[in-house]
């Protein structure tokens, strides 16, 4: 059974591409919102599911905090294969930051893994609105990075 997003309420979220930017667990201002550090945001849903929905080829989109899951798999598939020759905490840590600082393409580039899935950007500003959350945000790294090395140990 796939898993999807539990965030379905889209009202007054503002979106990029085509993609919900939902509030995240952060210090730092950006354009998605920020949630309270006790509650679930996507990326600890993304990593709850990871397991469970990397093993499906099909996964039917019920709402665009869907196709942001999916994304966020992607991504953690990306880590995951970064963390693959980093012996130490700190070699892992180097490696997610460098992922983070990394060029990312958006929708209707060369080089994005999911042509279809979102809207090309309509300008410069939703193109950086759209990268930001995915890359952005050092809590997200640090985020998928503690929780993969627990998922690793």
């Amino acid at each position: 059974m796939v898993y999807h997003s539990s965030f379905v309420d889209e009202e007054g979220v503002t979106k990029a591409c085509g993609c919900p930017l939902l509030a995240l667990k952060s210090h730092i201002k950006g354009p998605a919102p920020i949630s309270d550090q006790e509650s679930t945001d996507i990326v600890d849903e993304a990593i709850t599911f990871f397991r469970a929905n990397v093993f499906f080829r099909n996964f039917d989109i019920k709402s665009s905090a869907d196709k942001l899951l999916i994304y966020l798999t992607y991504y953690i598939n990306v880590a995951l294969k970064r963390l693959e020759g980093c012996r130490t905490l700190a070699e892992g840590t180097k490696a997610i930051i460098n992922l983070g600082l990394e060029d990312v393409p958006v929708p209707g580039e060369s080089g994005f893994p999911f042509p279809g899935l979102f809207t090309p950007p309509k300008s410069q500003q939703e193109a950086r609105k759209f990268s930001l959350p995915f890359y952005g945000y050092y809590t997200i790294h640090v985020n998928l990075h503690l929780s993969l090395c627990n998922l690793l140990m």
